[in-house]
């Protein structure tokens, strides 16, 4: 009883709490308001800017690598049947006596400067002479009815080399 009479008979009650360190808003100080809470810092809005607009260049950079990639393959492709289809037409204007089966194959004969035959004779299989010119390729009939070069000797390589060349 005797704290509370001394309180009492006219002493000054003095706040421990610095009146700067308090508010009725604690959402907007710049430190924790209560013990265990999240410090909240303002970024930099520049530094912020900066590391995204870096890692949007960086991921734009890498996916238009990927397409220029991918499109590189479909143009090589693009090429490789260009040139399938030029040697198609080549074959196809050759004289054949004989309707040519999917999946089989045939010999390529050269019989003057422009002109060609497609034979079923393999040249191994002609004995000591081969009745035509020059032997060119060996090449099989594609599903899509287009012709697959197997084998070929360097004189047809070298025609190859100028359909391709021409396709560029």
């Amino acid at each position: 009883m005797a704290k509370q009479k001394k309180k009492a008979e006219g002493e000054a009650f003095v706040n421990p709490i610095n009146p700067d360190h308090v508010t009725d808003r604690p959402g907007t100080l710049p430190y924790a308001h209560t013990r265990g809470g999240v410090v909240i810092k303002p970024e930099d809005k520049g530094k912020l800017k900066g590391r995204a607009l870096a890692a949007m260049y960086d991921q734009t950079e890498r996916q238009m690598q990927q397409i220029y990639e991918q499109v590189e393959v479909l143009l090589r492709q693009a090429k490789a049947l260009q040139v399938r289809k030029r040697i198609s037409e080549l074959i196809y204007t050759a004289e054949m006596g004989f309707e040519p089966v999917v999946g089989k194959e045939y010999h390529l004969y050269r019989r003057s400067a422009d002109q060609y035959v497609l034979s079923l004779v393999a040249p191994e299989e002609w004995g000591k002479s081969i009745p035509y010119q020059a032997y060119c390729a060996t090449a099989r009939l594609l599903s899509d009815h287009t012709w697959e070069i197997l084998k070929a000797t360097d004189d047809f390589e070298e025609v190859m080399k100028d359909i391709e060349a021409d396709e560029a």
